[in-house]
C-alpha cells in the first residue's frame, strides 16, 4: 500500500535552467561551455558540485554561494521556475489521500523558498535543514520520519540514478524515475535504474493514475 509521495527538487520539481545559468554567470564561463562540463561530470556518476573545479580548481562552494547572496544574484525560486505539471500532480494526490512531501539536497535557504511557493504540500525539507543529504541512508531515514510512514509505504519521486532511484530503493521505498531534465533522460533506460524504479515516468501528472490502480 502507498500512502505517501516525496520528491526530489531538481529537476523533479524545478526546471534548474536558471539556477545553472546564473552560476555559469557567476563564474565568467560562457552558458554552453558550463552546461557541456555538467554533462560530462553526470555522465561519469560524480557529483555535480565537481563541474567547478574543472574552471576553478579552489573553488569553494559554500563561500561563494554566500558571496552571490551578498552580491545580490543569489538563489532564487520563483512560481516560474517549477515544471508546469507540478501543482496539478501535488493537488490530485493529496486530493487522493496521499501524504505529500518535498525532500531534496537543497540549501536551508532553497526550503525557505519552496515554501513561499504555497505549493500542496504537507511539508518541504532539504538535506541543508537536515545536515545530511542523499544517498545517505540517514537521509531516507528522515524521509520515513517526516511522513510519519514506513518507507515501503512511500514511492520517492526524481531524476537522478544513484541520489534517487537506487539509494531510496535500498533504504525500502517505492521509486519512480521522472524522465525529464539531464539526469533523467541520460538514465531512464539504464539498467539499474530499470531494475529498482517501480516506474518510470515523463509526467508528474501520471503519478495519481498509476498509484490509483
Amino acid at each position: 500500500m502507498v500512502s505517501a509521495v516525496v520528491f526530489d527538487v531538481g529537476e523533479t520539481l524545478l526546471d534548474d535552467t536558471r539556477e545553472w545559468g546564473a552560476w555559469a554567470d557567476w563564474i565568467g564561463v560562457p552558458r554552453h561551455t558550463f552546461s557541456v562540463v555538467l554533462g560530462a561530470v553526470t555522465a561519469a556518476g560524480r557529483d555535480n558540485a565537481e563541474t567547478f573545479h574543472y574552471f576553478r580548481p579552489d573553488f569553494d562552494l559554500a563561500r561563494e554561494r554566500r558571496l552571490r547572496e551578498e552580491a545580490g544574484v543569489g538563489e532564487r525560486i520563483g512560481e516560474e521556475d517549477l515544471y508546469p505539471d507540478v501543482r496539478d500532480a501535488l493537488g490530485a494526490l493529496r486530493a487522493a489521500g496521499m501524504w505529500v512531501g518535498v525532500a531534496g539536497n537543497q540549501t536551508a535557504r532553497a526550503g525557505a523558498l519552496l515554501r513561499e511557493l504555497d505549493l500542496p504540500v504537507d511539508r518541504v525539507a532539504t538535506s541543508g535543514e537536515w545536515g545530511v543529504a542523499k544517498p545517505s541512508p540517514e537521509f531516507f531515514d528522515r524521509v520515513s520520519a517526516m511522513a510519519a510512514l514506513p518507507p515501503q509505504e512511500i514511492v520517492y519521486v526524481g531524476d537522478h540514478r544513484d541520489n534517487d532511484v537506487l539509494a531510496a530503493k535500498a533504504a525500502g521505498f517505492r521509486t519512480a524515475l521522472i524522465r525529464r531534465g539531464p539526469w533523467g533522460h541520460l538514465w531512464a533506460d539504464d539498467p539499474l535504474v530499470r531494475r529498482d524504479a517501480d516506474w518510470v515516468i515523463d509526467s508528474l501528472t501520471e503519478l495519481p493514475v498509476l498509484l490509483a490502480g
